[in-house]
């Protein structure tokens, strides 16, 4: 269990506090960017060369370009929000560029990803832009089969291996859901798959299909189980805040509803302070770099909801919110809850 801070925090209030924090600076934008995209596509490089010495010892390299490659995809997500930079312009197309590197397209992404933000610890909308989470009683409730299925959902070979494999390299490709509600991003979705097709081309018809593959697939693949390992380890925590819709506010959902995930200072870098996430869903609109600002500034903020690396992987068997214990149980501590 987490710890927690003596005195809570009026989340409402602290909200406008913390728009103190949230111009971007373009210089340090634009540093970030660099030192972040460069030794990606060096990597990248040095991998292909390495192919000829041994793809063991080229495959060394594909957890650093993976790791470069979450941290791109934390900058698409910083431009989301309009965080990255001070113009919508250029925080759109900046996104756009990336979202051909991190196989998503970025203007459907962020219109779901907007959606989460909106409704995140909220038990009556959880199916929008979240990890799909039933409650005790909405388990026992379904049938052998669907809670074979759920089950199966929640598994971590799926949760962290197929499915992030799935969501990256196909789910993304055809955003089916899109098609009527929201025609310009599913349009900006099939820009960003024939930008995707040319690059990729590009480089087979210069380096060959199969080194491509062994280059391209390893970073694609540890990168997409390290962005869904974070996204998961953000809300899904014992601690957790969710509330029915009547009971629910977006302030405290996003205060308490997130972790901080207080990851060694490595980590943290390749990460782009995601793990800041409380203060990240309290003010989407303050840059990654200075979410460290606001610790530094409000140190009783570090303590709520904080995970260690080593806490967080407790997190791994939690599948199911307990309603009246409210904290999210495993599947064998669901076998002895109470429901009301």
């Amino acid at each position: 269990m987490h710890e927690q801070s003596e005195a809570k925090p009026d989340a409402r209030r602290l909200m406008g506090d913390l728009a103190a924090y949230r111009d971007a600076d373009r210089a340090r934008s634009l540093f970030e960017l660099g030192i972040t995209a460069v030794p990606f596509v060096l990597l990248w490089v040095l991998m292909w060369a390495a192919l000829d010495a041994g793809y063991w010892l080229g495959l060394l390299l594909a957890l650093p370009a993976a790791g470069f490659l979450v941290r791109l995809f934390m900058i698409q997500h910083d431009c989301g929000h309009g965080s990255f930079f001070r113009r919508r312009s250029t925080n759109d197309w900046v996104g756009r560029a990336i979202g051909v590197l991190t196989l998503t397209p970025y203007d459907s992404w962020r219109h779901s990803h907007a959606q989460h933000h909106a409704s995140s610890g909220n038990l009556d909308r959880r199916d929008i832009g979240s990890i799909n989470t039933l409650t005790v009683a909405q388990f026992r409730a379904r049938t052998r089969l669907r809670q074979l299925l759920y089950r199966l959902y929640r598994h971590p070979i799926v949760m962290f291996g197929v499915g992030p494999a799935y969501l990256f390299i196909l789910r993304h490709r055809l955003p089916t859901d899109l098609m009527r509600s929201d025609w310009q991003s599913w349009v900006s979705a099939m820009m960003t798959n024939l930008a995707i097709a040319f690059l990729f081309a590009a480089v087979i018809w210069l380096i060959g299909v199969v080194p491509f593959l062994l280059v391209q697939l390893p970073i694609t693949l540890l990168a997409a189980s390290l962005g869904v390992w974070l996204f998961y380890i953000q809300h899904q925590f014992e601690d957790t805040l969710w509330e029915h819709d009547p009971d629910w506010n977006f302030h405290d959902a996003a205060l308490h509803g997130s972790s901080h995930y207080d990851l060694p200072p490595v980590l943290r870098w390749f990460t782009a302070n995601i793990g800041v996430h409380h203060v990240h869903h309290l003010s989407s609109r303050i840059p990654y770099y200075r979410l460290p600002e606001v610790l530094r500034d409000r140190p009783e903020l570090r303590h709520i909801g904080r995970l260690t690396l080593l806490q967080s992987l407790k997190g791994i068997r939690l599948a199911l919110w307990d309603e009246n214990e409210r904290r999210l149980v495993s599947f064998a501590e669901a076998r002895t809850a109470t429901v009301r």
